[in-house]
């Protein structure tokens, strides 16, 4: 059975009694990268109109300070003209793995501006380059994401780390994902658990995740994989049954999560993304009665 099917099949452990939050509905807005570059104010307004209240930003022009090819300020207005607020966004840390810490800072100095602008409370570290994925050089991310994460705190923000499934290849016996939340410190370096890696590439269940570091992962991303492919998928057509794991919000620590799929799109991304704020107004985020 792939890990996948695993997540609906296996007995979940139940967690802490917690308080009940209700959840904004989230966009990773990568999910809609053709139609942000081409029409910015006409994409938010149709996401919005399908429900989302948030979305995650990607895409950073630094020297700047804008999104989408306008200035943040500009792009905080947008936001607010359409009644959305955007708590995180990705951020290209991943370039100063190799780089100098000098130039670590400087750009972190430019991401605090930019998010400070937008109102994000995170600055999310993305992914590793494919060149910073052994064992050695995870230990030196760990360093700069402590490094990163204790500018970003003494701002007034907080830094994350985002995964994809490449942190759960074993070298020798060792994982990347394993070293990042040994060698970090969890009061700097909070965890966006992207739920469709995690099922692409981990061992481990989320819950068993989350169990390891509970109250850790502030941010998850939410997508499905194909039944065939492995692909990405719209949400509720593939393997990964969030009815399993979305008990674990308030245990894990999650405040908010991103609807995202980066492709394999059914007809389009934007129908996809209605499809899935569907899916999740129905499934995961049902009114009260």
């Amino acid at each position: 059975m792939g890990q996948a099917g695993a997540f609906a099949a296996a007995a979940v452990v139940p967690a802490p009694s917690q308080p009940a939050r209700r959840y904004k509905l989230g966009l990773q807005l990568f999910t809609l990268r053709a139609a942000m570059a081409s029409d910015v104010e006409g994409t938010l307004k149709r996401v919005a109109g399908m429900g989302y209240q948030e979305v995650e930003t990607y895409g950073f022009d630094a020297e700047r300070i804008g999104y989408y090819g306008l200035a943040a300020t500009a792009f905080a207005q947008r936001l607010r003209d359409n009644g959305l607020t955007a708590p995180s966004g990705h951020y290209d840390l991943n370039r100063f793995v190799s780089a100098s810490v000098d130039d670590l800072k400087r750009y972190v100095d430019r991401c605090v501006e930019g998010a400070r602008a937008l109102g994000q409370a995170y600055i999310t570290w993305p992914l590793l380059d494919a060149d910073s994925r052994t064992i050695e050089k995870f230990k030196i991310a760990a360093e700069r994401l402590n490094l990163a994460g204790a500018q970003v705190k003494n701002a007034g923000l907080q830094l994350a780390y985002h995964n994809h499934d490449f942190e759960f290849v074993e070298q020798n016996g060792q994982t990347g994902y394993e070293v990042l939340l040994k060698e970090t410190d969890p009061a700097l370096v909070k965890l966006q658990m992207d739920l469709y890696w995690i099922a692409h590439g981990s061992k481990l269940t989320p819950h068993e995740w989350f169990v390891r570091q509970p109250g850790r992962y502030v941010m998850w991303h939410v997508k499905d994989m194909h039944k065939v492919s492995r692909d990405y998928t719209e949400l509720g057509n593939g393997t990964i049954d969030y009815t399993r794991i979305w008990p674990d919000t308030a245990f894990s620590g999650m405040k908010h999560f991103f609807v995202e799929q980066g492709g394999n799109f059914a007809q389009d991304s934007m129908q996809s993304v209605a499809d899935c704020a569907a899916y999740v107004k129905r499934v995961l985020l049902p009114p009260r009665p």
